[in-house]
């Protein structure tokens, strides 16, 4: 048997662990790293955009910098898809939680002057969990952002009031539990943040760790 089918990568309960995790990232990155969004690229987009437009070039490179990183932990994610996808003492999708808790330790140890390496770090591990875990309960989710998770909740949901298909009822609050999810794990890492500081991070790396572990159990 391939270990693929046994494992819980598409888990609802790895998909929780993760999106803490997730949740915890982009209040550590916005809270404790100057401003800027690890996961929600988004935003980041938006402030760069507006900086360029003031002429406010320093402040614009730092919210050019994560949208970088984000864009090279995609393009890595699919190379460690390709190299390790019949490795059989490990799932890659294991290997890249391994690199991001790495990623997470080493951007708790960065002082406050090394901010845009620190959010580098981040969204480089946020967009190899985001392109690795694409999926829980059969339905696409995502762990560290809500907007595509509270579009697909809301639209199944009015479905689910045309059709009367259960299913679509079910999939939908899927959606809303992993959006109350983040939002938790959010406001667990403000928390974090204004007791532990920049080392506030180290508790997301321990929920990805957690979710590594949690890949060796059999379906």
């Amino acid at each position: 048997m391939e270990i693929k089918h046994r494992q819980i990568s598409e888990s609802l309960a790895l998909g929780v662990v993760l999106t803490l995790a997730g949740g915890f990232q982009d209040a550590y990155s916005y809270n404790c790293r100057g401003h800027v969004f690890a996961n929600a690229q988004t935003g980041n987009i938006v402030l760069l955009g507006q900086n360029l437009a003031m002429g406010e070039w320093g402040t614009a490179v730092r919210y050019l910098v994560p949208l970088l990183a984000f864009i090279a932990g995609v393009y890595v994610t699919e190379w460690v898809r390709h190299l390790f996808k019949e490795y059989e003492r490990l799932h890659w999708r294991q290997i890249v939680l391994i690199i991001e808790v790495m990623m997470l330790l080493a951007a708790g140890v960065l002082p406050q002057s090394m901010n845009v390496p620190a959010n580098v770090l981040l969204s480089f591990a946020c967009a190899m969990q985001v392109n690795s875990f694409r999926k829980f309960k059969g339905i696409p989710c995502a762990t560290t952002m809500c907007i595509g998770n509270m579009r697909s909740a809301t639209e199944m949901l009015c479905k689910y009031h045309i059709t009367k298909d259960r299913e679509l009822k079910r999939k939908s609050l899927y959606y809303y539990l992993i959006i109350l999810v983040f939002a938790a794990g959010a406001a667990v890492g403000a928390v974090f943040c204004k007791i532990l500081g920049d080392r506030a991070i180290w508790i997301g790396a321990a929920l990805l760790l957690a979710g590594f572990f949690m890949m060796f159990i059999k379906e």
